[in-house]
């Protein structure tokens, strides 16, 4: 852990509205299902997916993660 930097982080990026829906579709997953896995609501999820609102915070590391390991990464 003396070690520990940046490099050692998973980067996280803004996510599209067709970023987050392709994210889904890819984890084979309804809007409700992808909704418990990062701990929102399926509200959340569907505004996302219609860019009404962006993901921020935890959520974007989530779904960073998910992205790079998919959704058993999270679990």
């Amino acid at each position: 852990m003396r070690r520990f930097d940046e490099s050692c982080l998973t980067p996280v990026h803004e996510f599209t509205a067709e970023d987050i829906r392709a994210l889904r579709e890819r984890e084979e997953v309804s809007q409700k299902v992808f909704a418990l896995y990062l701990n929102v609501s399926k509200d959340s999820v569907s505004q996302w997916e219609r860019d009404q609102k962006k993901p921020a915070g935890p959520t974007l590391k989530l779904l960073s993660l998910v992205q790079r390991k998919g959704l058993n990464a999270i679990a």
